[in-house]
């Protein structure tokens, strides 16, 4: 068991690896969102144009996030030695609500590079444990030396009105500590002083024990990582569209500049002063001449020139602004190929494309998600280990440790095509079970089909027969029987 000066030590330094992701993950949500600072290719334009295209951006960001995880479908989950899902599990799966929020998981797992599954008991309804998704800035696992899978210890932070709250996970006890936040009206000196001399303090329980014992016996938190690598973080989906994404607003802010003063054909005049407007006394006596309003010559659309055979008009011709829409379709070319996103995604052109073409054209995407799914299911399949161990089932948290996530088809095909490869499949004898969920129903939507077959077999028995002599029959009835079959005559 820990002593308070040590879980207030392990909680420091949660915190500080927090705070130091933080910066990257704050970036990427921003930039997600379509907040994206402009940057300039020069002091110039910035000085200009600065202001003028302040909250601009023609954002890439969330499509390239959002193109995996509308393919991220969890069906249920399947343990070891069984031939269906778990009923049970997928039960606590639909009470939390987790078809909705593991989509705001899987998302910012893609923005954040990680995403967090809490599983804890529930008071009010001990069957059905607790399970919630949490952001990459509120919660950090720290792992054994050596290992990306045993967890030693996690915490979880929020804030609570005017207190920091936090929550310390181990494997066999859980601490509950706060702290106030400095007040906002001091100075900057004496905030940072608050900030010095405010420690975690153990909260006040009640009646309830601080530190509280662990019942699962392992920390509760299971981290969701995006893109691993084998000796360094996660890597978001989003890190490799920044600076390409700036780009392309550069590049937007430069051929809206360009269509304002250069996207008509300019006329101008050569060897002739400006014209000046004579200036009158009261009495009518000319005292002086002031330069005539420019502007107003244009709203009119005429202008009188008083010069010489020299004077002349010519013009500049209008900018060719699909200098820079090439560039951008080059640049978001690119980032269909880092983040391998489909270009009709990007770009929106689709020219009577065939279904083969079509699932050529999204391979890479296709394959991009069934990386995630390879991660993300690892991290579901020990929460719901997390949830079997929650309900005292221990034999069922072994099974599902070795068991499967079942996934929706990431690929993306016509009814028709699914409906051919589905008849041709079940030809060569697969079970009816198997083939709707490769349709894509649901277990728990199999299992309701395959009661209305039984149902609809009962009303018509005589039906149910006949089809399953037509199964039987030889595929070619014409043909007749061979000499020594019953009824091929006399042997």
């Amino acid at each position: 068991m820990a002593s308070v000066e040590e879980a207030r030590r392990l909680v420091d330094v949660l915190e500080s690896e927090l705070a130091t992701r933080w910066g990257e993950v704050d970036q990427h949500t921003r930039y997600y969102k379509g907040e994206q600072p402009l940057k300039f290719a020069s002091e110039e334009f910035r000085k200009y144009h600065g202001d003028r295209y302040r909250g601009f951006s023609d954002n890439w960001v969330q499509v390239v996030a959002d193109s995996p995880v509308e393919r991220l479908t969890v069906n249920g989950v399947k343990p070891a030695g069984t031939e269906r899902a778990d009923a049970e599990l997928w039960r606590v799966w639909q009470a939390n609500g987790l078809d909705a929020d593991s989509q705001l998981g899987f998302q910012g797992s893609v923005i954040a590079a990680r995403s967090y599954v809490l599983v804890w008991g529930n008071p009010s309804d001990p069957e059905t444990p607790a399970v919630t998704f949490e952001d990459a800035t509120s919660c950090v696992v720290a792992y054994e030396p050596g290992s990306r899978r045993r967890r030693r210890a996690a915490l979880r932070r929020w804030q609570d009105g005017y207190t920091d709250m936090a929550v310390l996970y181990l494997p066999d006890e859980v601490w509950k500590f706060e702290r106030a936040l400095p007040r906002q009206d001091k100075s900057a000196n004496m905030t940072q002083a608050d900030e010095e001399i405010a420690s975690w303090e153990p909260r006040d329980m009640g009646d309830e024990p601080n530190p509280q014992r662990n019942p699962l016996g392992v920390v509760p938190v299971v981290e969701l990582p995006n893109r691993p690598l084998l000796a360094d973080d996660p890597i978001s989906d989003v890190r490799g569209v920044v600076a390409m994404q700036d780009a392309v607003n550069l590049l937007w802010a430069q051929l809206f500049t360009a269509s304002d003063y250069a996207s008509f054909p300019q006329r101008i005049v050569l060897g002739a002063e400006r014209p000046t407007i004579p200036i009158l006394d009261q009495n009518g006596n000319v005292t002086g001449e002031r330069p005539v309003d420019l502007e107003k010559f244009a709203v009119d659309r005429i202008l009188w020139i008083d010069g010489d055979e020299s004077t002349r008009t010519t013009e500049w011709s209008a900018a060719n602004l699909e200098a820079y829409t090439s560039v951008i379709e080059v640049a978001v070319g690119h980032i269909a190929a880092q983040t391998r996103t489909p270009q009709h995604y990007l770009i929106g052109k689709m020219a009577n494309l065939s279904g083969d073409a079509l699932i050529a054209a999204e391979t890479g995407l296709v394959k991009r998600v069934e990386e995630k799914q390879l991660w993300y299911g690892q991290a579901l399949r020990e929460m719901f280990r997390l949830v079997a161990l929650a309900m005292n089932d221990d034999d069922r948290a072994r099974a599902v440790a070795g068991g499967s996530v079942l996934w929706a088809d990431a690929q993306s095909r016509s009814q028709a095509q699914v409906a051919d490869a589905l008849q041709k499949l079940k030809a060569i004898g697969f079970p009816f079970e198997w083939l709707a969920s490769r349709y894509g129903l649901m277990p728990t939507e199999v299992a309701d089909v395959v009661a209305m077959k039984e149902r609809e077999q009962l009303a018509d028995p005589i039906g149910a027969i006949a089809a399953e002599v037509n199964r039987a029959a030889p595929a070619d009835e014409d043909e007749p029987p061979e000499e020594g079959a019953p009824g091929g005559g006399p042997e």
